[in-house]
C-alpha cells in the first residue's frame, strides 16, 4: 500500500470530521476497551464513532493519534490483508504517541478480523463498523474472540429527533402552548416515518425509508443468505408488519403464507425470521406466562423503525402506535419485556425488571370497563411484581381510579419524552 495514498486517506477523513456537525446522542465508551458498532442500516454508526473523534480532540489528543478509515472509498479499492500492517507503520510515522484506530465498514477487506484480533492483542484503541450484511453481532462475537465489546446503536429515540431538528423539550416548553404544538408536530413526523438521522433533511422520508428497506432486504437477508425465492421473503415481511400487535407463531404464519400461493417451507418461515432478527430489521416479544417451547415458537414481532412498518400500513394507526411502544420499551429497558397473555388477562407489555404493565390504546375517550383497564386491573391480582399501571394513548392524558389500583394514560409524545 502507497503510504502517501494512506495518510491522504486518513488526513481528507479528518477534513469530514472535524467540520462534522454533531447531533448529541447519549453513547458512552469505556475508552479502555474495544469495541464493534452495530445495528441497523443507516442509523447512525458512523456518526456516533465521529462523535467519539470529537470528543478525543477535544480531550487534548492530537488529530495525528487519530487514524479513521473508510474502507468504501475508492481509493481503497486495492486494499487486501497484507495492507493492514501499513496502518500501523503510518501511524507511527504520524505521531509517536498512542494511536486511535477507527476501521469504518472494514468487512469490505477479506481477513479483517485477524487485524482487528492483533490490535487488540497489542493493547491498541481499535473501534469497528460495518455493514450488517457481514458483521452480525452473532458473528462478531466468535470472529473476535471476545477482545471486542460490541455497541448496539438504533436510530434517533425521539428526544434526540426534537434535538436534531432543534425543537425545545424542555420542561417549560412541554407546558407552553406554541412550544408544545412544535414537539405534537414533531412527534406526528416521528410516528410516521421513523427516526433514521438522515430522513430529517429528506422531503421524500417514506422515499428514503423505502430504498434502506429494499438495502436491508435484499443485501442484509436475501443475498447474503442465498435465498432462492425472494419474493416469499418480501411477502412474508409484509405479513409480518400487518400482524404487528398478534400473536404469531411459525405455524401460523406459514399458514398464512400457504393460503395465499407462497411456496415456502415452515422451516424457511423460521430461517426468514431469523435473518430478519440478525439484520435488526424485526424484533421478538414472548409471553411472560409461556413454557419455553411456546416462547421459542410464538411471538409478537416489532419493526425496529416505525417508517419501516409504516411502509405496509394504510390507516392502521393503531399498530404504528403500539410498534412505537414496543421499540421505545424494548431500547430504553434492554431486556425484561414481555407481553402477558392468558386466558383471562391480555396485557400488551410487562417490563418484569420495572414492574411496568402497558397498554396501547389509540384512544380511551369515554372509558369505563374495557380490555385496557380490565386487563390491567387482572394484572394487578394476578402478577405478584406488577406495581405500575400505564395506557400509552396517542393524544390523551387522564388518571383512572378503579378496582384499588391506579392507571396512567400517557399520551405518545409525553410519555416518549420520559426520563
Amino acid at each position: 500500500m502507497n503510504h502517501e495514498l494512506l495518510k491522504q486517506v486518513i488526513f481528507d477523513q479528518h477534513s469530514f470530521i472535524r467540520n462534522f456537525e454533531i447531533v448529541d446522542r447519549k453513547c458512552n465508551f469505556d475508552l479502555d476497551a474495544n469495541y464493534v458498532v452495530v445495528g441497523l442500516r443507516r442509523a447512525g454508526k458512523t456518526t456516533i464513532l465521529y462523535k467519539l473523534v470529537q470528543e478525543l480532540i477535544a480531550s487534548g489528543v492530537d488529530w495525528k493519534q487519530i487514524i479513521y478509515i473508510n474502507f468504501e472509498d475508492e481509493r481503497l479499492d486495492e486494499f487486501t490483508m497484507a495492507d493492514f500492517n501499513d496502518i500501523l507503520s503510518v501511524q507511527a510515522e504520524l505521531s509517536d504517541k498512542e494511536g486511535w484506530f477507527f476501521l469504518d465498514e472494514v468487512q469490505n477487506v477479506l481477513g479483517w478480523e485477524k487485524f482487528a484480533r492483533r490490535l487488540a492483542d497489542f493493547k491498541e484503541h481499535a473501534f469497528i463498523t460495518g455493514s450488517n450484511a457481514k458483521m452480525l453481532s452473532s458473528e462478531i462475537e466468535e470472529r473476535l474472540g471476545g477482545r471486542y465489546l460490541t455497541k448496539y446503536i438504533t436510530p434517533y429515540n425521539f428526544a434526540e429527533f426534537l434535538t436534531a431538528k432543534n425543537v425545545d423539550f424542555s420542561e417549560p416548553a412541554t407546558l407552553a402552548t406554541k412550544e408544545s404544538g412544535k414537539i405534537r408536530a414533531a412527534a406526528e413526523e416521528y410516528f410516521y416515518y421513523g427516526g433514521f438521522p438522515e430522513s430529517l433533511n429528506r422531503l421524500d422520508k417514506r422515499g428514503y425509508v423505502s430504498s434502506i428497506y429494499q438495502k436491508i432486504l435484499l443485501g442484509d437477508i436475501a443475498t447474503r443468505n442465498n435465498i432462492r425465492n425472494p419474493n416469499a421473503l418480501r411477502i412474508m415481511m409484509k405479513k409480518i408488519a400487518e400482524a404487528v400487535k398478534d400473536e404469531l407463531s411459525y405455524t401460523k404464519l406459514h399458514n398464512i403464507l400457504k393460503t395465499i400461493g407462497v411456496p415456502v417451507s415452515k422451516d424457511s418461515v423460521i430461517d426468514y425470521i431469523r435473518y430478519a432478527k440478525e439484520s435488526y430489521l424485526i424484533f421478538a416479544v414472548k409471553n411472560y406466562f409461556s413454557k419455553f417451547v411456546e416462547k421459542e415458537t410464538t411471538s409478537k414481532y416489532y419493526y425496529n423503525d416505525n417508517g419501516l412498518v409504516n411502509l405496509f400500513l394504510t390507516k392502521e394507526e393503531p399498530r404504528l402506535l403500539e410498534n412505537l411502544v414496543a421499540l421505545t420499551l424494548k431500547n430504553r429497558y434492554k431486556e425484561g419485556l414481555y407481553y402477558l397473555k392468558s386466558q383471562n388477562l391480555d396485557v400488551d407489555f410487562f417490563v418484569e425488571q420495572e414492574g411496568l404493565a402497558v397498554q396501547v390504546a389509540y384512544s380511551v375517550s369515554n372509558i369505563s370497563s374495557t380490555r385496557e383497564t380490565d386487563s390491567l386491573i387482572q394484572a394487578a391480582k394476578s402478577v405478584k411484581d406488577a406495581k405500575r399501571f400505564l395506557i400509552v394513548t396517542y393524544e390523551e392524558e387522564k388518571v383512572i381510579e378503579l378496582a384499588g389500583i391506579t392507571i396512567e394514560v400517557r399520551p405518545l409524545w409525553k410519555w416518549l419524552l420520559e426520563r
